[in-house]
């Protein structure tokens, strides 16, 4: 007799047992399952949700970009190394000869650490004063292979694949074989249960940056009241803000969703102002560049004297 599987256990739970509809049927179950006597708490219903929907999650939408991918070159001395796996506090690091689109390969921090370890040896004596620092990377013979993957590839597909391979990290290429971001299984794994943060993940204060004149680059984090103080832009009091504290929760606000990277968001109610969305996952929105156009905020000033009049 072929044991039950878990899957097949929930449908029982829910009376979905069938082959029409049974992730919509278990989306829908699962959604309606909030009542005093639910079978499943918050927690449980949050991670079989985030399960059905990983089938839709793209590399694209979960990898880190180009521009913030800590990577080094074959070149670099294993001081700098050491001192780059500190800065970074990542054990694995992309590693390129030229640019990164060209790369070789990725160092583990550990196999850095054993291979100084074994050098440094002597009759069972450690003796770090004979380990050239000032040696590239490349002598070391210590560089592990990379995975190579498209940004359109599902990130279940991927998970396998990094499973198969025992590896943790993947680049991600566009058409042309140019390197378009990272990503590793902690991402991936993020999708399901949410954010993992280790001993070096320290939250950082959110931060805005001004750029050209009335342009300002922001982690969404970034409260209301502080954009308005540093762009002299003050919100509109409206219904749909009524429960809106950061930047970020404008344009899910405006959108109702969260948006991708790369998409504006501008609304009527909010005249003079357009976000442009920089970094965001399937749950979360990340960082905006938020423009207040002058021109527009004039119109509308005087549109609204003349509706008074």
């Amino acid at each position: 007799m072929v044991e039950e599987g878990w899957f097949d256990r929930v449908l029982t739970i829910f009376g979905l047992r069938g082959n029409e509809g049974i992730r919509e049927n278990l989306a829908q179950a699962l959604a309606e399952d909030a009542a005093e006597d639910a079978i499943f708490t918050a927690e449980e219903r949050r991670l079989l949700q985030n399960i059905l929907s990983l089938r839709d999650v793209r590399i694209l939408d979960v990898m880190v970009p180009r521009a913030d991918i800590d990577a080094v070159s074959e070149d670099i001395s294993i001081s700098e190394l050491m001192k780059k796996f500190r800065e970074a506090g990542h054990s694995r690091l992309p590693v390129y000869r030229g640019t990164l689109d060209d790369p070789l390969g990725f160092v583990h921090a550990k196999d850095v650490m054993i291979r100084i370890a074994e050098e440094a040896t002597a009759d069972e004596i450690l003796n770090f004063s004979t380990v050239d620092l000032a040696r590239p990377l490349s002598a070391l013979d210590i560089m592990r292979p990379i995975l190579f993957v498209p940004p359109s590839m599902p990130a279940m597909d991927l998970m396998v694949r990094m499973q198969a391979n025992r590896t943790q990290l993947a680049l991600v290429v566009d058409e042309y074989g140019g390197t378009d971001g990272l990503v590793t299984l902690e991402d991936l794994l993020e999708t399901v249960v949410g954010d993992i943060e280790d001993e070096y993940d320290w939250p950082a204060e959110p931060t805005m940056t001004s750029g050209e004149p009335g342009v300002w680059y922001a982690d969404a984090r970034v409260l209301l009241e502080d954009f308005e103080e540093e762009s002299g832009y003050t919100l509109p009091e409206r219904e749909f803000l009524d429960d809106v504290d950061t930047l970020g929760g404008v344009v899910f606000a405006i959108l109702g969703r969260v948006p991708v990277r790369g998409e504006l968001v501008s609304a009527d109610e909010l005249p003079g102002l357009e976000f442009e969305v920089l970094d965001a996952d399937p749950r979360r929105i990340k960082r905006v560049k938020v423009t207040v156009h002058e021109h527009e905020l004039a119109q509308g000033a005087t549109a609204a004297e003349a509706t008074s009049a």
